[in-house]
């Protein structure tokens, strides 16, 4: 078949590092790693130490990525234990979303209180989407909060049945929640565990083959929103210590493995594309600019391996896997950024999406 077209890809849920552990990536090298993936823009997580929880330390970060961007991209803020909710007002028009963490994960900005959560939503503006990590029971709880607050809330890397079924039923009521997915669940399950060892250790955990069922189920019904990688890297010195960091990259993995599950019957091409392009789009109401597309050889068959990637952890969990989907070209504003075998863009070409950088 000819290229496939994809107007504006945007992955929303990536750690890209740099700061204190720009020995895992930096924003350098992770956005040219989202270009090779055929990403338009990148929205990074606050829980890279120092975590993204006062102005100052947003100035900061903004200036850096600003400095050394190679895609578009946006920032989230991180809603802090210590409540630093009267740092809203200032910091909203500048960041993408808030960012709450419910569950353990990486980093120190677990919120376990109840009304510590309530608190941040009661403060957060309705402009920005609140997105949060929920698993299982926790899931339930952030759904009271959407039903009191009516605040737009984005459910990330949902991973098992449960959560699938509280989702299906909130989104039947009318609440204002979207639905992410990471391929890591849909094509992995703790069944790949004793291959993968501390490579297959992330959080959300991978979960049970009945749990990637359910997952599929919803992604077919419309209940999934997006799929998003959950970028994550960590050097393979860290994943073989004795205590494993948890997480995995995925820029550069997401697209193929969509297409490869196109080409398996497994999801509709049009659902593929848009579950990384326009549903985001409308998700954060952001509009890429004219010439803002990627073009895609949907025929092309690879097994993905480690001399390929650009991340700079330089290994992914879906090593020797078989993917479909080379990435031609990709375009942002006009500007041709790839040309399928080198980034072309200098550092710093990448814009905020959202605000300008203070």
């Amino acid at each position: 078949m000819p290229p496939i077209k994809i107007h504006g890809m945007i992955d929303p849920h990536t750690h890209l590092r740099d700061l204190d552990w720009s020995h895992k990536g930096s924003f350098a090298s992770e956005t040219k790693a989202a270009i090779a993936g055929g990403y338009w823009a990148v929205f990074d997580m606050p829980n890279t130490a120092p975590s993204t929880i006062d102005d100052a330390l947003l100035s900061d970060k903004l200036a850096r990525i600003d400095k050394s961007a190679y895609c578009d991209w946006g920032l989230y803020f991180g809603a802090s234990q210590a409540d630093n909710s009267a740092e809203y007002e200032s910091i909203a028009s500048r960041v993408c979303g808030l960012k709450m963490y419910n569950n353990s994960t990486t980093g120190d900005l677990l919120i376990a209180s109840s009304a510590m959560r309530e608190r941040h939503y009661r403060a957060w503006t309705p402009n920005r989407i609140i997105a949060v990590h929920a698993e299982e029971e926790t899931v339930a709880n952030i759904l009271d909060l959407v039903r009191k607050y009516r605040q737009p809330t984005h459910f990330l890397h949902i991973s098992s049945e449960y959560e699938i079924k509280l989702l299906t039923q909130a989104k039947q009521d009318g609440l204002p929640i979207t639905v992410g997915v990471c391929p890591h669940h849909l094509f992995l399950s703790e069944d790949d565990l004793p291959t993968l060892g501390a490579f297959g250790l992330m959080k959300p955990e991978l979960k049970r083959k009945s749990d990637q069922r359910a997952l599929w189920r919803a992604i077919r019904l419309g209940v999934v929103d997006i799929i998003e990688s959950d970028h994550a890297p960590h050097t393979i010195a860290e994943k073989e210590a004795d205590e494993p960091a948890y997480g995995v990259p995925g820029l550069e993995t997401t697209l193929p493995l969509l297409l490869q599950a196109v080409k398996d019957g497994r999801l509709d091409l049009q659902q593929a594309c848009d579950m990384v392009s326009l549903n985001v789009q409308r998700i954060w109401r952001i509009t890429p600019l004219p010439k803002t597309y990627t073009l895609v050889d949907a025929d092309y068959h690879y097994l993905v391996a480690r001399d390929q990637l650009r991340t700079k952890c330089g290994w992914s969990p879906f090593e020797g896997m078989r993917v479909c989907g080379k990435v031609l070209e990709v375009w942002i504003r006009g500007h041709k950024v790839y040309d399928g075998d080198q980034v072309l863009s200098p550092p710093g070409f990448g814009r905020n999406l959202f605000g300008f950088v203070a």
